[in-house]
């Protein structure tokens, strides 16, 4: 069935969510309070790279001489760029005014953006470093955003650390973005001091996680990342200039992109499903493929630094930390830490798993119908049609009793396009109670996501044989493949959710031509951005030898 997609601002509850936006620009749901005066900081500390270059550092230290073990994040953002004192408080960062937080978070007033607060932190016995990487605020030399050369200072950063008085030999590493991102080529370079790692979501593949999600052109969010970066760190490429000429992902991009088979020391990884357009996929994929025989995901859907600085989290962090930096014992710390929704505010379980995807995972098979239904059995030979800027095909289930659907979800179809030589497609996996929208969080503080999404060009839909799986395809991005007039076959994974869906809630399917969400700053998506489709229609086909479904990880109830 085709319809036109409804934008949030016409789904129930929206206007509501929009002054709750106006109400975190004017006044952020954060408070930072003063760090205490026996906190040690030594500021602006020298370590002097192989070639000469001097980056610096900030070294909190707990009272006592120690030795502690060592907590390093290193990044472009600045580590002196923290909360300002005002006439009326003390000022978080601004980033925090757009990116709403649906739930307060408290932090001292050395926190730097998306660092770990060393007040906290050296209150449980550790010292705790941040590093301007090459080129970034007080450090020396030209910086390369993801670059070797940035991991290489790095391993140099956590050698020192490891060395000093202060310094019980022990690293790790801690940080949300690129504070995680920065984790993963260092320590796949095997620094002898780093012990364990903790990348709090951090995207593994510039091209496939951020840039160019499913060989769609992502120019909101990444364009801003890329203006900020050249204000704030003296770099030897333009990524932004370089990028339009790597529409494939080729060795340009390869060189940005870690090697997580590489990475063997202990690791926790934040792999939230609130980061869908960011983050979310590649730190599941640091998980998946590190070689490291210790490592465990924390899986959440909550505001993405609410949740980093949160008790809950901390304790995971800390406990996680204190066994491989401290030598603490304790019971086995599971591997997987799953959080089961409802809606955005409301979770049903929190527990423990031992893989991921779940092993009991009973995969459901929905096939796409005319009548705009979602059915376990394929029914008649069809079609969709729908305008490739306006429309949308849309079709729905519901669910006679209650049913968990936990883990990636694949939509596999076969799609023509007229009147355009290429198409972007969009989908969206909606829940819906009745007639109310339920909403879930979403990156950069978007409180009116659907459950789960994906998108693809049709040009760009080989796949991957080497790094694709049942039920998760991987596309290979290196080649492209023209559209001609007969219908061609697709398969586009979705974000990874964890979802209670009770009797009588239904799931709606979205396909369309554009991105599913305006970019409004108060009612959309701001700041994401994907290029749209042009003019044209698509044409969706079903039949005995083009199966169009939506594949769903259903979880049963453990006995």
């Amino acid at each position: 069935m085709s319809v036109n997609p409804d934008h949030p601002w016409c789904r129930p509850g929206a206007a509501a969510y929009a002054r709750t936006r106006v109400r975190n620009i004017l006044r952020p749901s954060v408070t930072v309070y003063g760090a205490p005066a026996e906190l040690i900081k030594d500021e602006n500390i020298s370590v002097t790279m192989p070639d000469g270059v001097v980056l610096r550092v900030n070294v909190y230290r707990p009272p006592g001489d120690g030795p502690f073990p060592v907590i390093l994040s290193a990044h472009p953002y600045g580590k002196d760029v923290l909360p300002k004192r005002r006439w009326w408080g003390w000022s978080p960062s601004p980033q925090y005014r757009l990116m709403n937080q649906t739930q307060p978070l408290r932090l001292s007033s050395e926190t730097g953006w998306e660092a770990p607060d060393p007040v906290w932190w050296t209150q449980h016995g550790y010292v705790v470093l941040n590093a301007d990487t090459r080129g970034a605020g007080k450090s020396e030399g030209v910086g390369a955003l993801l670059s070797d050369q940035e991991a290489q200072d790095i391993y140099e950063i956590i050698e020192w650390a490891g060395t000093q008085p202060w310094s019980n030999g022990n690293v790790g590493m801690l940080g949300v973005s690129y504070l995680a991102i920065s984790q993963y080529k260092a320590a796949a370079l095997h620094p002898p001091h780093l012990k364990a790692i903790c990348p709090w979501e951090g995207f593994t593949d510039a091209y496939r996680d951020l840039m160019t999600p499913g060989g769609i052109v992502e120019d909101g969010f990444s364009l801003i990342w890329q203006f900020g970066t050249k204000l704030a760190v003296r770099l030897s490429e333009d990524i932004g200039a370089e990028r339009p000429k790597h529409p494939l992902r080729d060795e340009w991009w390869d060189a940005m992109t870690p090697n997580l088979a590489g990475i063997e020391v202990p690791m926790l990884v934040c792999a939230s499903f609130s980061d869908g357009n960011l983050h979310s996929v590649g730190s599941m994929r640091a998980f998946d493929r590190a070689s490291s025989r210790d490592k465990h995901v924390y899986i959440h859907r909550g505001p993405k630094w609410t949740t980093f600085y949160s008790a809950e989290a901390g304790a995971a962090q800390l406990e996680f930390l204190d066994r491989h930096l401290k030598g603490t014992k304790g019971a086995p710390i599971p591997p997987v830490r799953l959080e089961v929704r409802e809606r955005r505010d409301v979770i049903t379980q929190v527990r423990s798993e031992q893989e991921w995807p779940l092993a009991r995972t009973q995969w459901r098979c929905l096939h796409l119908s005319e009548a705009g239904e979602l059915r376990d059995a394929p029914g008649h030979d069809g079609s969709v049609s729908f305008d490739l800027k306006r429309n949308a095909a849309s079709f729905a289930i519901g669910f006679t009793k209650d049913t968990e659907i936990t883990g990636p979800m694949v939509v596999r179809l076969w799609a023509s396009i007229a009147g355009a030589t290429d198409a972007s497609l969009f989908v969206g996996v909606e829940k819906w109670s009745g007639a109310e929208y339920v909403p879930f969080e979403g990156s950069y503080g978007y409180g009116r996501d659907r459950l789960a999404a994906g998108q693809l060009r049709l040009s760009l839909r080989k796949l991957d044989a080497a790094l694709s799986a049942t039920h998760r395809p991987e596309h290979g991005f290196r080649e492209s493949e023209p559209m001609g007039n007969d219908p061609v076959e697709l398969q586009i994974p979705l974000t990874a959710s964890s979802t209670l869906f009770r009797a009588g809630d239904s799931l709606r399917l979205l396909i369309a031509g554009r991105y599913l969400e305006p970019r409004n700053p108060l009612f959309g998506h701001f700041p994401a951005h994907y290029r749209p489709s042009g003019t044209g229609r698509c044409t969706v086909h079903w039949s005995a030898d083009m199966p169009a479904t939506l594949s769903i990880p259903v979880i049963p109830a453990r006995q």
